[in-house]
């Protein structure tokens, strides 16, 4: 697994667990809300979790670009709906999105990069 895969999926894991053990009653049920948006619904879980990733390129948070992305693959999202949700992205939020429509394309590299090495 491509090295800022792993370090990304065992940071999240490591203090989602750190904070599920903090006992917080409204930390779990945003927790629990926050996966629940994104279940097949009217919507399907595909369609959502590309919501969710052009929202996080225009709040500009990696991590949650990270996260979509991941969870976008998964779900057999193809590069051209990628770019196509890419592009939404950038002409909502504008040349601020640059910076993080290169990472989340490093990232997706990876990724398929990764997956083609594990064959």
């Amino acid at each position: 697994m491509g090295e800022s895969i792993r370090e990304f999926e065992e940071f999240r894991e490591k203090m989602n667990k750190r904070i599920m053990d903090s006992g917080n009653l409204e930390i779990k049920r945003f927790f629990a809300l926050d996966k629940n948006a994104y279940k097949d619904g009217a919507l399907s879980a595909q369609t959502k979790e590309l919501l969710g990733l052009v929202a996080s390129m225009v709040l500009r948070c990696n991590d949650c670009i990270s996260y979509h992305i991941l969870s976008c693959v998964e779900l057999g999202v193809s590069d051209a709906q990628f770019y196509e949700a890419f592009n939404v992205a950038l002409v909502v939020g504008g040349s601020i999105v640059i910076p993080h429509l290169r990472r989340a394309t490093a990232f997706l590299d990876e990724i398929r990069e990764d997956a083609q090495a594990r064959g």
